[in-house]
């Protein structure tokens, strides 16, 4: 199959349309890494046709071909001393700006497409933040789920032993995400340290006392509640007194609850995978402390939350169902919060029913292409994850750079500039979006504006 288009003869639409082509073909079985790209390349039609210089230069077929993919394997013995097998994974899509700067997970559900769709957001999402930082992404498909202490140090100190060779400071330089917290980043890196000699900023999420930052477990919620306070100031609006249906009970829920307390919201919901709890009364600051104890010391369900607090509502996950109850209650802000998807079209129709005019995502992708269209062309606010869910990787960045300067900033330092990136993000997107005729639009903003900067370094740096 030939990857050769000529600029002169090919209008910006088929040039567009054969690189979806070209990257459906070459990646087959990989839906996510389709879906992501697909969603990148149409909204960057308007720059393609304002700068075909990029035509001329396959900047497409570039930006959407890793430069590295690492998969290797992970053996490690469980309690029982018995052998046990996963598939570990570095997707280093782009480094461009910066060093390859993106988090892993350990999930059952990781593959090389989920990872591929993660790395490939993360380049434009890095992009965004202003900072210095390429974009790449990896993990496993084991689950730390059930597994005693021991097992995870087992299994990081195997990971590490082969990831080891990709990453460095002024390399690639991975994060947590989905399943890879404090413990595990604890692990992964005394075992980096104890292979190759030196204390260095090599991942990031640590604990205060060796490197880490003040923020950074809050970062990705606070950072999708600031986004969302900067677009309804564009309406003249604050979130002051409004409802918010949110998704998860992770990290990123928690912080987004405590944010939107802060600024005055009614936060009603969380879930995990089992179900949802509906809570009208609102979750307060004494009811979130509840749920960070049983997610995160505990690791108890959800439904737990409406057998201490008798006014909540739990409803259990049905997979029967073409929809999700949750986005199906009324309320004016939904902050999706939990994994890629979690939002289809039905979803979206039932949302906007029931009144919601704000969506800011806290996860990656989480709404489907059809979702996303539904939500723009109802000119709802809307947030994308490569924009609004920045916070995390940014506040990383942030830890880079005082692992470089070998310092830590306050906390007020950190969510200072945390709350500034964001700001400056959403200043970006929205002039973006203008700029290139759809106003409004902060899905075509946040792309085209990601895009620029790494193209524009691509092409100054020739082809590599």
């Amino acid at each position: 199959m030939s990857t050769v288009l000529n600029p002169p003869h090919a209008s910006t639409a088929e040039y567009v349309d054969q690189v979806m082509q070209i990257v459906k073909a070459k990646n087959p079985g990989e839906p996510e890494f389709h879906q992501a790209v697909f969603e990148v390349l149409d909204c960057l039609r308007p720059a393609m046709k304002r700068h075909p210089e990029y035509q001329e230069a396959k900047m497409l077929e570039r930006i959407t071909e890793p430069e590295r993919v690492v998969m290797f394997r992970v053996p490690w013995f469980d309690d029982k001393s018995q052998p046990q097998v996963n598939r570990g994974f570095r997707i280093e899509m782009s480094s461009a700006i910066g060093p390859y700067k993106g988090g892993l997970r350990f999930h059952p559900s990781v593959n090389l497409s989920i990872l591929k769709f993660l790395a490939f957001e993360q380049v434009f999402k890095n992009s965004l933040t202003t900072l210095p930082m390429g974009g790449g992404k990896g993990g496993s498909d084991f689950d730390p789920k059930g597994k005693s202490d021991n097992e995870v140090m087992r299994f990081c100190q195997s990971f590490m032993s082969e990831l080891q060779r990709h990453i460095g400071p002024d390399t690639d330089i991975p994060a947590g995400d989905i399943g890879v917290g404090g413990r595990e980043i604890g692990y992964l890196f005394g075992q980096y340290k104890r292979l190759r000699n030196e204390f260095s900023g090599v991942l990031t999420g640590k604990s205060m006392d060796w490197g880490g930052s003040l923020i950074r477990p809050e970062a990705t919620g606070y950072g999708s509640v600031y986004f969302a306070v900067e677009m309804l100031k564009t309406r003249g609006e604050t979130l002051e007194g409004k409802e918010c249906i949110i998704s998860g009970s992770g990290n990123v829920s928690q912080y987004t609850v405590e944010k939107c307390l802060d600024f005055g919201a009614k936060p009603i919901t969380l879930s995990d995978s089992d179900g949802f709890i509906y809570d009208p009364e609102g979750i307060s600051r004494e009811k979130l402390a509840w749920v960070m104890d049983l997610k995160n010391n505990r690791r108890g369900r959800i439904k737990e939350y409406a057998d201490k607090f008798k006014k909540a509502m739990y409803t259990p996950i049905d997979r029967k169902l073409d929809y999700n109850p949750l986005w199906n209650v009324p309320a004016q802000c939904a902050f999706p919060s939990a994994t890629q998807n979690e939002i289809n079209p039905k979803d979206a129709k039932n949302m906007l029913k029931n009144g919601v005019k704000l969506v800011s995502e806290g996860a990656n992708m989480p709404s489907a292409l059809e979702a996303t269209k539904m939500f723009i062309d109802a000119k709802i606010l809307y947030g994308p994850a490569k924009a609004a869910n920045a916070g995390g990787v940014a506040t990383s960045g942030l830890e880079m750079s005082q692992n470089s300067m070998r310092l830590s900033w306050t906390r007020e330092e950190v969510d200072d500039r945390l709350h500034k990136i964001i700001i400056a993000i959403h200043k970006n997107c929205f002039e973006t979006a203008e700029k290139y005729g759809q106003p409004g639009n902060l899905v075509l903003g946040a792309n085209i504006a990601g895009f620029l900067k790494v193209a524009n370094a691509m092409l100054e740096q020739g082809l590599v």
